[in-house]
């Protein structure tokens, strides 16, 4: 296990008792419910920055390539998958990129 560092936070009176009763309700003590959340806020503060990275990174590769998927295609392929997880339709074709620009 890494090591730990201690550190203190001031929270206002009502912060602390809606997290001693959310902690209490998921049978966690206050101090494990903040460590969580705070874990928790950083892995989506990170996975939000790779995502923006991921975007710029096709966009550039659309743009270099003219090839992409339009929005209609997207939403009826997003659609279609529904439907299958729905277990009401087959697993649709996979999108195929196709020139746009």
């Amino acid at each position: 296990m890494p090591p730990t560092i201690a550190t203190s936070l001031k929270l206002p009176a009502e912060l602390k008792a809606a997290i001693d009763e959310d902690a209490r309700k998921q049978g966690l003590s206050s101090h494990a419910y903040m460590v969580r959340t705070l874990a928790d806020a950083s892995e989506r503060a990170r996975l939000r920055e790779q995502f923006t990275q991921d975007a710029l990174a096709a966009e550039q590769d659309m743009l270099a390539t003219g090839m992409g998927h339009t929005l209609e295609d997207v939403r009826a392929y997003f659609a279609q998958m529904a439907e299958y997880r729905a277990g009401r339709a087959e697993r649709p074709a996979p999108l195929v990129p196709r020139k746009l620009l």
